[in-house]
């Protein structure tokens, strides 16, 4: 496992739109490796995509929509990548898919960080 220190517990920390967020940076990185004809980091991109996308599922406390998504993302991204594209997506596509989550991810992020939560004495 790559990500052992999120396997260990963080990964449920993140929201799941942070999660999605995540999972979206390393299938961008995916593609963009593809699209330079980098078979090896296209590769690593989608293994770590891939142990993402199972970490999320293995979430305890995951929403059975978020469920059922994210095990939808996952038999998309091995379509584009594996299969024959049959789902017929595209770079675009999955850009506009994931995006949203990254935006409100970081939204949350600089309010975390502009807004620290209270702590009581």
């Amino acid at each position: 496992m790559l990500h052992q220190d999120l396997a260990a517990g963080r990964w449920n920390e993140l929201s799941v739109s942070a999660q999605f967020a995540n999972i979206g940076s390393e299938v961008g990185r995916a593609m963009s490796a593809h699209e330079q004809g980098l078979t090896a980091r296209q590769e690593a991109a989608l293994v770590r995509a891939f142990e993402l996308i199972d970490l999320t599922l293995a979430s305890p406390t995951l929403r059975s929509s978020a469920r059922r998504e994210a095990s939808r993302v996952r038999e998309l991204v091995a379509d584009y990548f594996y299969g024959d594209n049959s789902y017929k997506t595209s770079r675009e596509q999955w850009d506009r898919y994931f995006t949203p989550f990254a935006v409100a991810a970081n939204a949350a992020r600089r309010e975390t960080v502009l807004f620290p939560p209270m702590r009581n004495k």
